[in-house]
């Protein structure tokens, strides 16, 4: 009898160690759990769970209805994007020309991104609902009363309060960051631009052309996408490694010995990032300009005839804007370079000193492998700023001077200045979208092959 109790129990799943997962269900549910795939909630009302079983059915109910009523329209209309544009129609009964209100494609693409999101929410809530029916089965079937709403809301403060705290937070993530992510892929592959702005004119899907218009070296697009990516790119690389260096520097000096009033100097460089940014970009914008203070100056004492163009010619501007950026930039290095500089062992310093070592060499040898090692990380969230660092070139040459090649684009332009250019000013927001997704991908593959090939990945254990 012990034996035959025992093997029974052992046939049936169990409570505690029995997955409650999604397969589960299919496989093992009797005819009511597998039932709640087409009917969700059944199997939680069949098993007294009334409460939870009506909210299950009631998303159910609203899921559907919303999608054949309010999402069907607009996600019958996705693949052409619209078909009827506004305009004059002939109305045979009156015997007058009246307005005929068209498509709208932007509405028709937006509201189907969120009607796919609210229907894949809609799926994880009826997944939900089945695991849930599976987990009322295995509980009857061992015995035990499946749990009420009542525990299930005290779970949720209880056991389970980490998804009820971020369940909000994550709600926001998606509806604010996630679809407007979604929506702005999807317009890198239609005309979205100046010539086809809803209402008045519709824009359709035109598959990879814009990707293959801004890649085409030999278009003035292309062109002006590669000449700005080197220049991106050339701008990251000084902003980054200049502060950095300099800003060490400046550290090293403000902590080598003998230094008196050493709080002094560094609450002297704390001020400057006391001042907002743009506040110093602006201001030097109008120090530096072709008829600023600075020119006047020069011209009054006889230093030069004509004004120089920090702010208008090229190569004077590429340079104006990395010196500017250092003053912005290099507080913040001395900062943070203070504070491992303190926390290096000084006999490495000695052992150094006593192998020969002058300051350079230890500078190179000691110093800098520690500095390096342990700010890798920092160096590579600044490189990746810089390369969407908008304030630096928009507030002090908003892009200029012109590019007469294409217009939409200036010599000191960075992609992500002219991804708002192109958008703002010019309205071609397909042509942004590429963009934007193009530096997506360069700044998340420069991090992630950067970062996992420096020490700061090999040696993470060091700093632990």
């Amino acid at each position: 009898m012990r034996q035959r109790r025992a093997g029974v129990v052992a046939g049936e799943p169990k409570l505690r160690g029995e997955k409650m997962g999604f397969k589960n269900a299919i496989r093992k549910g009797d005819a009511a759990t597998r039932l709640t795939i087409l009917i969700s909630g059944l199997g939680n009302f069949v098993r007294g769970q009334y409460i939870k079983g009506a909210i299950f059915f009631i998303v159910q109910v609203i899921s559907w209805l919303g999608l054949i009523f309010v999402g069907g329209p607009y996600l019958r209309d996705l693949g052409t994007l619209g078909t009827h544009e506004v305009g004059r129609v002939f109305d045979e009964v009156e015997q007058i020309y009246i307005m005929q209100q068209g498509d709208n494609s932007m509405l028709i693409l937006l509201y189907s991104v969120f009607i796919i999101a609210f229907v894949i929410a809609c799926l994880f809530v009826h997944y939900t609902a089945v695991k849930s029916a599976y987990a009322a089965q295995v509980a009857k079937e061992n015995g035990k009363k499946p749990t009420d709403i009542m525990t299930d809301l005290r779970n949720l403060f209880d056991k389970n309060m980490h998804t009820t705290m971020l369940a909000l937070p994550s709600l926001g993530v998606v509806a604010f960051t996630v679809l407007p992510i979604l929506f702005m892929v999807c317009l890198a592959f239609t005309n979205f631009d100046r010539f086809h702005q809803p209402p008045g004119n519709l824009f359709t899907w035109v598959g990879l052309k814009n990707f293959a218009d801004i890649l085409d070296g030999g278009s003035n697009t292309g062109a002006a996408f590669f000449r700005i990516l080197g220049w991106t790119l050339i701008w990251a690389v000084c902003a980054t490694f200049l502060n950095y260096f300099f800003g060490m520097i400046i550290a090293l000096m403000i902590n080598k010995k003998g230094i008196k009033l050493k709080s002094v100097w560094r609450t002297s460089f704390v001020i400057a990032i006391a001042v907002p940014g743009f506040v110093t970009l602006l201001f030097m914008r109008q120090l530096l300009g072709d008829m600023g203070p600075v020119n006047t100056l020069l011209q009054n004492w006889g230093w030069i005839k004509e004004p120089v163009r920090f702010l208008t010619s090229v190569t004077p501007a590429r340079i104006t804007v990395i010196v500017v950026n250092l003053w912005i930039g290099i507080p913040y290095t001395i900062l943070i370079t203070s504070g491992l500089l303190m926390n290096i062992p000084a006999d490495l310093y000695e052992a150094a000193r006593i192998d020969g070592a002058g300051t350079v060499k230890q500078f190179r040898s000691v110093t800098l492998p520690f500095m390096l090692t342990a700010t890798t990380p920092y160096l590579i969230t600044q490189f990746i700023a810089n390369i969407n660092n908008f304030n630096a070139i928009y507030f002090l040459t908003a892009g200029d001077p012109k590019d007469l090649a294409n217009a939409t684009a200036g010599k000191t332009d960075l992609l992500i200045t002219w991804l708002y250019k192109l958008t703002v000013t010019y309205q071609d927001y397909n042509l942004a979208s590429v963009i934007g997704i193009a530096t997506f991908v360069i700044c998340g593959i420069i991090a992630l092959v950067t970062y996992n090939t420096t020490a700061s990945a090999k040696k993470e254990d060091t700093f632990r």
